[in-house]
This record gives structure tokens, C-alpha cells and sequence, in this order.
């Protein structure tokens, strides 16, 4: 059994909180949060122990260690636990950095300290984006001409009313607290980033983006756009994915990318793979932690693999 501590007891957290509790093999130890009443409510609802500060955290037998905490924070979180605590492991959401030169710090900092860095990059595991992947890495596809990416949904201001929310030193707008999955799935897809145009802004008076659409074209020469929103009214809209390639066109759309809207692949007839959300997080955490209670650290991104996907993110987003 592989314990973990969670550090950050905010809205991501939850999402944690179900996969693990859902996974064989892996338990939530303790929880860590500065805000002691968050802490609290998280370690009563888990009858486990607490902590407000993660250098307590050391000692305590963790095999893992989450960092949950807001984007900003998560270098210095990172970098810290990894050379104030013991765990082996330490997992860290999305992003990892607001910034590639953050990044390099980080990975330096965990590997001296002896350390792994599990990044978080949950789309990766998407049943449906994996088929992808597959399609794309047999060559069944052919050449790959041309996508489009759209992440279109809302956050009110109730949401932007926590006090880290929408700022440049902590959150990194739309493109890094939202999309970032949907930008890493493409970097997934296609690779190396040759050149990229991105046009948007606030359009709600924040300090980051909240509006953004992107050209890019990668080394492989396909080309495509993400267009990304937190501004739609009301509610989420969708997400949508949509691939035109030599053999085939694909296109994936609903809550999470959770289902196939259209299907024309060269040999490949239409796979039953479907699946319900209720949420908007997808399957992910879930696979995440199944490859952690089973030691398969070869799954997750490797250290070059997530700085190009930084980099990337950078082009986009300055």
C-alpha cells in the first residue's frame, strides 16, 4: 500500500481525493493545507491526520507526495518538498511552472535531491485521446494535416473572487489553469513547436488572459488552433477536438473529450469508447494514481517531454 500526503486543500483536491479512494493500492496518509480549517474539514471528511505546514511531513513513511496548491506556488512547493521531506515521489498539478526558466529550477532542485517528479498531465490517459496517439504512432493515419482545439467554458466570478485566482503571480490565465491539458494533449499529438501566434486578453479585467486564441504549426508540419475561453456564459460549454489527417478525420467533443462525434479512419471502423463525466476533470486522476499503486513510473512524462511542453506554452501564451 502506497500512502500519500495531499498539500493543498482546495478545489483540485477533491478530484484527488476520489481517484485515490477509488484506486487499490494507494491511500491518502495525512492532508496539509496553511489554512488550518481547510485542513481540518479535509482530514474529518477522511478520518486521517492533518498537518499546516509540509515540512511536517517528513518522517511520517509517505511513498508520494501531491502538490495541489495554486499554479504559482508550485515550483517553490515542489522544489521544497522535495528537499525538506522523504517521499520518494512527488506528484505535481498542472502546470508546473508558469515560466520554462521556473521549470529548469525545479527539475534541478527534485533530481539533486534524489527525487521523482510525477507531473500531472491527466488527458494523456483519456481512453479516447490514447486511440489517437495509437492511430498516429502506427502511421495508420498517414500524414497529419490539420487540427482544431477548442476549451470553451465558464468561470463566474465566485470563482475569480479566491483571492489567487486571475492573477499574474499565481494563476497564469486561461491557457495555464485551464487549457493546459488541452494544450498538453497536442504537444502529445504532434510534438516540437516550430512557431505559434496567440491573440487574446482579458476581456473581464483580470490580470491574466482569460480569452485566447493560438495558430501554431509544429516541426512535423501540421497546423492547427486552440481557441480557449473562461468567459462562456453561465455554465461550461464543451470541449472539441477535431483531427483531419491523410487517412482520416476524427472529431472528439463533450464535457471532457469523453465522446467521438465523428469517425472516418482508413480500416478502422468506429470504436465503441464512449464514456460519462460527471465532471470536467475526465478519467485521468484516476489512471494516474493506478500507475502509481502499481509502480509504473515509466508512464508518466519524462523530464524533456515536459519542458518542450513548457516551452511550447510559453511560445502561445507571450
Amino acid at each position: 500500500m502506497k500512502r500519500i500526503a495531499l498539500v493543498g486543500c482546495g478545489r483540485i483536491s477533491k478530484r484527488h481525493m476520489e481517484a485515490i479512494t477509488a484506486t487499490p493500492g494507494v491511500e491518502i496518509a495525512y492532508v496539509c493545507d496553511k489554512k488550518e480549517e481547510r485542513a481540518r474539514a479535509a482530514a474529518e471528511q477522511l478520518k486521517i491526520p492533518y498537518v499546516t505546514d509540509y515540512r511536517e511531513l517528513k518522517g511520517k513513511g509517505l511513498d508520494v507526495i501531491s502538490v495541489l496548491t495554486p499554479s504559482g506556488l508550485h515550483p517553490r512547493h515542489v522544489s521544497n518538498i522535495a528537499e525538506l521531506t522523504d517521499a520518494p515521489y512527488i506528484v505535481c498539478e498542472k502546470p508546473l511552472s508558469l515560466t520554462l526558466r521556473e521549470a529548469y529550477e525545479v527539475y534541478r532542485r527534485v533530481e539533486k535531491a534524489g527525487k521523482t517528479l510525477l507531473p500531472v498531465f491527466q488527458n494523456r490517459y483519456n481512453p479516447l485521446v490514447r486511440e489517437i496517439k495509437s492511430l498516429i504512432d502506427s502511421g495508420r493515419l498517414g500524414k497529419l494535416y490539420q487540427f482544431v482545439c477548442n476549451v470553451l467554458w465558464n468561470r463566474n466570478d465566485d470563482y475569480y473572487s479566491i483571492d489567487w485566482h486571475g492573477t499574474r503571480e499565481f494563476d497564469g490565465g486561461v491557457m495555464y489553469t485551464q487549457a493546459s491539458h488541452y494544450v498538453d494533449m497536442v504537444h502529445f499529438f504532434f510534438g516540437e513547436l516550430a512557431f505559434s501566434r496567440g491573440l487574446g486578453g482579458s476581456l473581464r479585467n483580470l490580470e491574466t488572459q482569460d480569452t485566447v486564441s493560438a495558430v501554431l504549426q509544429f516541426r512535423n508540419g501540421t497546423v492547427g488552433t486552440i481557441n480557449a475561453t473562461v468567459s462562456v456564459y453561465r455554465s461550461n460549454f464543451m470541449t472539441e477536438f477535431t483531427l483531419i489527417a491523410e487517412k482520416g478525420t476524427i472529431r472528439l467533443s463533450g464535457t471532457n473529450l469523453n465522446q467521438i462525434d465523428f469517425w472516418d479512419v482508413e480500416g478502422v471502423e468506429k470504436p465503441d469508447m464512449d464514456f460519462k463525466l460527471d465532471h470536467q476533470y475526465g478519467k485521468g486522476h484516476n489512471t494516474l494514481y493506478e500507475y502509481i499503486a502499481s509502480g509504473r513510473w515509466e508512464m508518466f512524462p519524462s523530464r524533456e517531454d515536459v519542458l518542450s511542453g513548457i516551452r511550447l506554452m510559453e511560445m502561445i501564451s507571450y
